[in-house]
C-alpha cells in the first residue's frame, strides 16, 4: 500500500506551489515587464512624408534615442489629414506597451473642432515629451511679383481667388493662420492642401503654387530660389533679421506650433519615463540641433506631465478659437 505523504510534506508542497503562482503573477505585472523594456525595436510614426524638414530632424533624433534605449527605433512615414492620420490610427489600434509611438503636431488638438475624428486628444494618448516648435513663414518664389505682404494682399484683393497658397493639410497651423490673415485683410486666395512640407516646396518651386504658409522654408530661401515675406512667430528670427513678423505689420496673428511624442493611452509610467529620458538626452545630439537650426527651430522642452496638461488645455483653447473663426472642414 502506497505510503501517505506526511502533513509537513503536504504543507511544504502547498507553500512551494503558492510561491510559484505568486512568482508567475509577479513576472506578469506591468512593473516587471517594464524593467525589461525595450526588448525589441520601437516604431515611431511620423505623420509627414519622407524628405521634409521634420523627417530629417526625427530620424536624427530617433537614432540618438535608440542608442540610449538599446533597441532600434524604426521611423514609419504615415502622412495624411494634416499630420493626424498616423497618430489617430495608433491611438485606435496600437497596444500601450511602448513599442509604437507617434509624433504629435498641433493640428491634432485643433482638428476635432473642425471635423469628425476618431480620437479625443485629451483622453486617447499618453504624452511623453514635447521637443520643439515650427516657425511658419509666408514664402514666395524669388521671381514672384510681390516684395512684401502688403503687395501680396493688394493683388489678392484685386484678383479674388486668382492667387493660390498651400500648407500641410486642412486644419494645419499654416492653413488656419493664412485664413485668419485673409479674413482680416478682406481678401480671397485659393487654398491647396498637401501632405507635407516637401510637397509644398516642390509645388512652389515648380510654379504650381504661388505662396506657401508652412515651416521648413529656410533652405530654399538661403539658396536664392524663394523669399520669405513675413514670419508668424512672436519675434524676428536671428537667421533672418530683415524679415518682419505679421504681428509687427499690424496683424494680431502669432502661430506657435509645438511638436512632441506620444503613445496610446494607458502606458505604464516606468515605460513613459524610459522613453522620455532617452529622447530628452537625444535632444542634445549635435546633428539634431543642427537640423533644428537649419529650419529656424529651437528646443521647446516639456516633460510628460507638463505636455499632457498642455494637450488638454490646448484642445480647449482650440475649440474656442475655431468657434470664433467659424471654419468647418466637413
Amino acid at each position: 500500500m502506497p505510503k501517505q505523504p506526511t502533513q509537513g510534506w503536504t504543507r511544504r508542497r502547498a507553500t512551494a506551489s503558492a510561491l510559484l503562482v505568486a512568482g508567475a503573477a509577479l513576472l506578469g505585472t506591468p512593473a516587471a515587464w517594464a524593467d525589461s523594456y525595450p526588448s525589441k525595436p520601437i516604431t515611431l510614426i511620423l505623420p509627414f512624408p519622407a524628405g521634409g524638414a521634420t523627417d530629417v530632424q526625427m530620424r536624427v533624433l530617433a537614432q540618438a534615442a535608440a542608442k540610449e534605449l538599446g533597441q532600434p527605433i524604426i521611423v514609419s512615414n504615415r502622412p495624411g489629414v494634416g499630420g493626424t492620420l498616423g497618430p489617430a490610427a495608433m491611438a485606435q489600434s496600437s497596444p500601450p506597451d511602448g513599442y509604437t509611438i507617434a509624433l504629435i503636431a498641433a493640428t491634432l488638438f485643433r482638428l476635432p473642432h473642425l471635423m469628425k475624428v476618431s480620437y479625443d486628444p485629451a483622453k486617447d494618448f499618453t504624452y511623453l515629451i514635447n521637443l520643439t516648435g515650427y516657425t511658419n513663414g509666408l514664402v514666395v518664389r524669388q521671381d514672384a511679383p510681390w516684395k512684401n505682404v502688403q503687395e501680396l494682399l493688394a493683388d489678392a484683393k484685386a484678383r479674388p481667388g486668382a492667387i493660390s497658397y498651400g500648407a500641410t493639410g486642412k486644419g494645419s497651423g499654416g492653413h488656419i493662420a493664412m485664413e485668419r490673415l485673409l479674413r482680416t485683410a478682406g481678401v480671397q486666395m485659393t487654398f491647396i492642401p498637401y501632405k507635407g512640407g516637401a510637397e509644398t516646396t516642390t509645388a512652389l518651386l515648380g510654379g504650381h503654387l504661388n505662396v506657401i504658409s508652412d515651416p521648413g522654408w529656410g533652405p530654399i530661401v538661403e539658396s536664392g530660389k524663394a523669399r520669405v515675406l513675413a514670419t508668424l512667430g512672436e519675434a524676428r528670427l536671428k537667421r533672418f533679421p530683415q524679415v518682419p513678423t505679421l504681428k509687427e505689420l499690424g496683424f494680431d496673428l502669432v502661430v506657435n506650433s509645438p511638436i512632441g511624442l506620444a503613445g496610446p493611452k494607458g502606458m505604464e509610467p516606468a515605460v513613459v519615463k524610459k522613453l522620455h529620458d532617452a529622447f530628452r538626452k537625444a535632444m542634445n545630439e549635435p546633428g539634431y540641433q543642427q537640423a533644428l537650426e537649419l529650419n529656424d527651430q529651437v528646443p521647446l522642452y516639456m516633460g510628460a506631465e507638463e505636455y499632457g496638461r498642455y494637450a488638454t488645455e490646448q484642445t480647449a483653447r482650440e475649440k474656442v478659437f475655431v468657434q470664433e473663426l467659424g471654419i468647418k472642414l466637413d
